[in-house]
């Protein structure tokens, strides 16, 4: 007889989540006041984006997210984490708000309350408004003063309600995709303007944490969720650890570092002095980015494989964050980056559990006492109805599966992980890649706008309700 299956259960507090971002689903973006962001921008840039495409209307939330948070309430989840629109809330990027555009955010932090469901907020996932960026952008400083003004003025308006609370979602993305590769908005392709970028959105992050303490109860949680990889290299040999080393602090170190100790890693310094001198690092930077956290969000898809490389590569690079003729990693040309073997999603990324755990274990070594949160985690697939509408996604479930089997294991092993957001809640406009990509629970026809759960999704929903896993083959 086979081995009975023991069944993978959480603890009774864990949250099960879908996440969102502003961009990717408001749409509604000339409406209540809302001016255009870099993102606005970029998507209608010919050629930034799969077919032109960009989230004018995108998945319309903005006028169906009652229907929305009745479908979350419906499959049973226990939270949401969303993001704000700055250009939403304040048009220009300084200055007071825009009632009606925080009108918006109360409606539906109401009406996840009302169905049971907890709010989180996201102040920053990669959408400045366009005025900000025509005034430099993130590699000024006055970005990040600016964002500590934007910060309070939602912590006002929305902190007696929310407890949960983010302020900068993959921070790495928005200094090196989108001002070392320009594969993101705003497009632009220096890579000594990326570093000084990422000093900026640490910045920006301690400011916003500050602001909304200021503001806030005390029992609410600041976080900030880091696209921290897990960078492997392809041998051991010294060459090999060597570059992984190099991407490891362009890719977590940059930002872990100042965040959780107080400083950047002096290897980090050391690689990348042929670009900057990091004399924007001020006086009392340091310690205002070092903040005490009550939370750290983890986003994970994919584990990156690295080694020494021959010799500089030449000609359009892909590294699993799109091709570009420009490297996302600053002073990293003497690194390759090679295919991890395995299954392989939509996007391209190799699907591997393990990477989870592993960072998950990381992180409860380098913040120890720190409540973590998977933040995002999800995959792509070309999901399409049968005949009788119905979309089956049973690749999708078997990936949720795997990683969240992963998240378990890591809580065995003394990980504090107290809750897992599913990417995403619905199929939506996926940055540079248009629609094309699909990481929707729901699936969401672009013609008619009409939503419909996944198999995944309802099989998310009933470890949601139960707390234990079901067997991907008897769903």
């Amino acid at each position: 007889m086979p081995e009975p299956i023991t069944p993978v259960t959480f603890p009774p507090a864990f949250l099960w989540g879908a996440a969102t971002s502003a961009y990717q689903i408001e749409g509604a973006v000339r409406e209540d006041g809302r001016t255009p962001s870099i993102w606005d921008t970029f998507s209608h840039t010919p050629g930034r984006t799969a077919g032109g495409e960009h989230g004018d209307i995108a998945v319309d939330h903005y006028h169906r997210y009652r229907d929305d948070v009745a479908l979350m309430a419906e499959l049973g989840l226990t939270a949401y984490r969303f993001s704000i629109s700055w250009s939403r809330v304040q048009p220009t990027g300084r200055g007071p708000a825009v009632q009606v555009g925080l009108d918006f955010y109360r409606r539906l932090v109401d009406e996840l309350l009302a169905h049971g469901i907890k709010p989180a907020v996201t102040l920053y996932h990669w959408d400045l408004p366009q005025e900000l960026e025509d005034a430099g952008g993130w590699p000024e400083r006055d970005t990040a003063l600016r964002f500590a003004d934007y910060a309070r003025i939602v912590g006002e308006a929305l902190g007696d309600r929310v407890e949960n609370w983010i302020t900068l979602n993959e921070p790495w993305c928005s200094a090196f995709l989108g001002y070392a590769s320009g594969v993101h908005a705003p497009g632009r392709t220096d890579p000594a303007a990326s570093l000084r970028a990422a000093h900026h959105l640490n910045l920006a992050h301690g400011l916003g944490t500050s602001a909304l303490r200021s503001v806030m109860p005390a029992r609410n949680s600041v976080a900030i969720s880091l696209n921290s990889s897990v960078v492997r290299p392809v041998s051991q040999s010294p060459a090999d650890l060597a570059a992984a080393r190099k991407i490891d602090d362009l890719a977590n170190g940059v930002f872990h570092g100042p965040i959780l100790k107080g400083a950047y890693p002096e290897s980090l310094l050391t690689a990348t002095s042929s670009l900057t001198d990091w004399s924007y690092v001020l006086d009392g930077d340091l310690q205002k980015i070092n903040q005490p956290l009550d939370a750290l969000g983890l986003n994970y898809y994919t584990p990156t494989l690295v080694g020494a490389a021959e010799e500089s590569p030449k000609g359009p690079r892909s590294d699993g964050h799109g091709a570009s003729d420009h490297s996302p990693w600053p002073a990293a040309d003497d690194v390759a980056f090679h295919q991890t073997p395995g299954e392989r999603t939509e996007m391209g990324w190799t699907i591997d559990p393990t990477g989870l755990h592993e960072l998950i274990m990381r992180y409860t070594k380098e913040a120890p006492g720190l409540p973590l949160y998977v933040t995002e985690n999800g995959a792509a697939y070309d999901d399409k109805p049968d005949p009788d509408g119905r979309v089956h996604d049973p690749e999708r479930i078997a990936y949720l599966h795997g990683h969240l089997s992963a998240v378990r294991r890591a809580i065995t092993d003394g990980a504090d992980v107290r809750g897992y957001y599913l990417w995403s809640l619905l199929d939506n406009f996926e940055w540079a890649y248009g629609y094309e990509k699909r990481f929707g629970a729901v699936y969401v026809d672009y013609a008619t706008l009409a939503r419909t759960p996944k198999s995944s999704a309802h099989w998310y929903g009933e470890a949601a309700r139960t707390g234990t896993l079901p067997t991907p083959e008897t769903t």
